[in-house]
């Protein structure tokens, strides 16, 4: 239903011929969009008690490759926006279809839980839970504000050069389409090292990384490339982990609710990043642009410490 409903919104997009009704239309496709992501991430935790993390990882990496995809279609000549929108629609009812179909719930079910929105403060105040949530604010406090101001950096970097704006669409498929190799490997480190561990390797890399890569603004395109490359693969190499922690550790009639309200906190923040990074790049360039981002895995390094050290 979740699926029908996104394409739905999406489809009468198309219509739309005002940003007062198109906005709306983008509101709902995300409601929608909100009945998809985190049933499938528990989905997938019911086929895997050993391998979880990797598992997870995998769908992410799934999502990163979306995610890079429509720079992929800018940098190689574009597309009129109404196709896009009307292919998306489709393969969203299509995967919607396959799910209904041909999914289902693994050999590890979680137990069934009633109603109750009070438990909601409950799951958060367990103290594996918060502090998994915790670290995953904190990783999302940079990602989708990396994700979505990389391109314009990177034309900015290639100022003066002749197509900047299809070089850079490309460069930046490439730097978000190789945190899908991330979010495997992230997944890997996290079965044999320990999901707090793993996550704290992602966010230190890609922590470091936020603070150097806006001062570089004016070193050479393959330079900063490189470094975009880096920053890419471990931005979203934790992701799918603090979903992991939270299907392990919260009460497991709960998970879902968990699940949700961990992802609903973490995207409304991403709100408040991308916001702020262009306020920044104009106050002070793009180094401190970037820079605003660094205290996130910094919260995440310190949350994800203090859950390593717990007992459980």
């Amino acid at each position: 239903y979740g699926s029908i409903g996104a394409a739905a919104a999406n489809m009468l997009l198309i219509a739309a011929s005002s940003v007062a009704e198109a906005v709306p239309l983008r509101f709902l496709t995300g409601v929608f969009l909100a009945a998809v992501y985190p049933p499938a991430l528990k989905a997938i935790a019911t086929w895997f008690r050993l391998g979880r993390g990797t598992a997870m990882g995998v769908m992410i990496g799934a999502l990163t490759l979306g995610s890079a995809l429509p720079h992929l279609i800018n940098g190689i000549g574009g597309l009129r926006w109404q196709w896009v929108i009307a292919v998306t629609s489709l393969v969203t009812v299509a995967g919607g279809l396959v799910a209904d179909r041909l999914g289902s719930d693994g050999p590890y079910a979680f137990p069934a839980g009633d109603f109750e929105p009070r438990r909601i403060a409950g799951l958060l105040r367990h103290r594996p839970t918060r502090l998994a949530s915790l670290g995953y604010f904190g990783h999302m406090w940079e990602l989708y504000a990396m994700w979505a101001w990389f391109a314009v950096f990177f034309a900015d970097v290639l100022a003066g050069s002749e197509d900047r704006t299809e070089a850079a669409a490309l460069a930046t498929f490439v730097v978000i389409g190789i945190g899908a190799l991330g979010a495997l490997v992230g997944g890997l480190i996290s079965d044999r090292m320990g999901r707090a561990t793993s996550t704290m390797i992602a966010m230190g890399a890609s922590g470091a990384t936020a603070l150097v890569i806006g001062f570089l603004a004016d070193a050479p395109a393959a330079l900063v490339l490189a470094v975009g490359l880096f920053w890419g693969f471990w931005v979203v190499a934790d992701s799918a982990q603090f979903s992991a922690i939270v299907s392990e550790v919260a009460d497991q009639r709960y998970v879902g609710t968990a699940i949700t309200v961990q992802l609903a906190i973490g995207f409304t923040l991403t709100v408040a990043t991308i916001w702020l990074v262009p306020v920044a790049r104009d106050a002070a360039g793009w180094g401190w642009a970037f820079a605003v981002l660094a205290p996130g895995p910094l919260l995440g390094l310190v949350a994800m410490g203090r859950l390593r050290a717990l007992p459980t």
